[in-house]
């Protein structure tokens, strides 16, 4: 089964192992997820001050400064990655913890590159 419009291979193929799952596939256009993903990128070069990454969790620390975009991008990105977890913190940091469902496992490398590019492939 092919996920069409799914953000990356990994989604489309975790999300056709097992629909009775929520379903584990970006719902952005091409276009528009490539635009997303340099929106995020951007991001985290103008405010990224620290990230941490454990198996199927993402923990990014931006600078408050940061805090309307990354609420922006917190409602952007629950809207088209409805599996993904967000959990936003805001005080003399911004907070944002990212986590993946189990389902999610084999495209979480890919997942989690989009927001720390370099911590794709460095789980602990």
């Amino acid at each position: 089964m092919i996920i069409e419009d799914a953000c990356c291979p990994s989604c489309a193929a975790s999300a056709a192992q097992d629909q009775t799952d929520l379903a584990i596939a970006c719902t952005l256009s091409s276009g528009n997820f490539e635009e997303r993903v340099a929106s995020m990128r951007n991001l985290a070069s103008r405010h990224l001050l620290s990230s941490r990454r454990e198996m199927l969790t993402l923990h990014l620390t931006y600078a408050a400064a940061a805090l309307p975009e990354v609420e922006d991008l917190v409602a952007k990105e629950s809207d088209c990655c409805t599996f993904l977890d967000f959990n936003l913190h805001a005080g003399e940091t911004v907070e944002l913890t990212i986590t993946a469902p189990q389902g999610a496992a084999a495209a979480a490398d890919e997942l989690f590159a989009h927001f720390a590019p370099e911590l794709a492939r460095s789980a602990t």
